[in-house]
């Protein structure tokens, strides 16, 4: 009985003291430029962005310079319409 009390003890202090504190985890961002899709209007037509767009263009804000350095995506991204995209999604701007 004294054993079993010990195990179940041990689990309970190894649990808490794995989940206690920050347990967030870096989630790792798959960079693929076609993950930005949904703002293609916002770069082509006199629209805003979609909450869409927003959303993808967050996600993949750690792949905007490797972005840019591609000769098809970059011209698009280096534009002022981009900046303005990322402005109004509140995305900061990478300084590559």
């Amino acid at each position: 009985m004294r054993s079993v009390f010990f195990v179940v003890l041990c689990a309970v202090v190894t649990a808490v003291v794995l989940f206690s504190g920050e347990t967030r985890t870096a989630e790792a961002v798959t960079c693929n430029p076609i993950e930005l899709s949904p703002c293609l209007p916002a770069f082509v037509l006199p629209v805003r962005p979609t909450a869409v767009c927003c959303r993808k263009l967050h996600e993949q804000q750690p792949c905007l310079c490797e972005y840019m350095s591609d000769p098809v995506i970059g011209p698009y991204l280096k534009s002022p319409k981009a900046k303005r995209i990322a402005s109004y999604c509140k995305v900061p701007w990478p300084q590559c």
